[in-house]
């Protein structure tokens, strides 16, 4: 994927480059590049916002969220593989901005903000679920269900799709159920 976003760089296109620059972040963090990763992501996410590509601006803020928590995630278990995510005395994450889970959560409240403003339903569920997961994380599944069932439950069909299925299991893992969501939990007609 490196050689062909190479190629087609040095085609001189520029029209779609945050996506696909933003699709070799991705691959770079599935390979654990994660330093690359965040490198093309921020490049993505510049060219986004200087030259209005704003298209695919939402899903580069959450998989930069994504990156922050993975960069997090490795960086701590070389450090302190047994360190917990949370304070060991108050239990709850860490309140300084800079911290990376707060970056984080600060990417996906951005990626959120960006695709409900663009109507972008599918960006705006991803960055949800993103959140989401976060959340879960830190222990605040009422929080993290409530977010998300907002965003699912505004679709009325496709409900066969990875991003829906995905959504459907982490509402049920939230609720602590391990049924599906029943017909009569989707709405009939979108918001």
């Amino acid at each position: 994927m490196q050689q062909g976003v190479a190629i087609w760089q040095g085609s001189g296109q520029e029209l779609g480059k945050p996506f696909w620059l933003g699709l070799l972040g991705a691959q770079y963090a599935k390979a654990g590049r994660v330093e690359e990763g965040l490198q093309v992501n921020h490049e993505a996410l510049v060219m986004a916002q200087t030259r209005e590509m704003r298209l695919w601006e939402a899903e580069l803020h959450r998989l930069q969220g994504e990156l922050l928590l993975q960069q997090a995630a490795s960086g701590r278990a070389k450090a302190h593989p047994a360190a917990p995510l949370q304070s060991p005395r108050t239990g709850v994450w860490a309140t300084d901005p800079s911290h990376p889970f707060n970056k984080a959560e600060d990417c996906f409240r951005q990626a959120l903000g960006i695709a409900r403003g663009q109507q972008a339903k599918s960006l705006e569920l991803r960055a949800a679920m993103s959140l989401s997961r976060l959340w879960q994380r830190q222990g605040k599944k009422q929080a993290a269900s409530r977010h998300l069932e907002e965003s699912y439950h505004w679709f009325t069909e496709g409900f066969d799709t990875a991003d829906l299925l995905e959504a459907k299991i982490l509402l049920e893992q939230l609720a602590g159920r391990k049924g599906s969501l029943q017909k009569a939990d989707r709405p009939t007609a979108g918001r």
